[in-house]
């Protein structure tokens, strides 16, 4: 009896940790679900250009290289919305009603942008 209940918490376990992928399988598994949407729509010039970046991700992804890169466009992101919100007061001084509704705009979705950046786990 003890057997079977080690076997099975051992095994929940194995599922558990095969399921947390690292962030290269992440990306490999989306390269793979666009695959399979492009084989779909028999879209082969995306099927072709799909199975290229599977290859290099397979060849050369790093976790510690795509959680870099992650940073560095939050970072990039956080520089957007600093500069729209200059774009914005500017427009306010000017006093330009057109101007500061497109301003706000573009600040909205640059705020959008990095909302989406920082939800992602790496």
């Amino acid at each position: 009896m003890n057997y079977r209940i080690a076997l099975a918490l051992a095994l929940l376990s194995l599922s558990a940790v095969s399921q947390a992928a690292t962030p290269c399988q992440e990306k490999e598994q989306a390269i793979q679900r666009e695959i399979s949407y492009a084989e779909k729509h028999n879209n082969q010039s995306r099927i072709d250009g799909l199975n290229k970046a599977l290859r290099e991700v397979r060849a050369s992804c790093s976790d510690s290289k795509l959680r870099a890169a992650h940073q560095k466009k939050i970072a990039e992101q956080k520089e957007e919305i600093a500069e729209r919100r200059r774009e914005l007061s500017e427009a306010k001084q000017k006093g330009d009603a057109d101007k500061i509704s497109k301003r706000e705009h573009k600040l909205k979705e640059a705020q959008e942008q990095l909302k989406a950046l920082e939800a992602r786990d790496y």
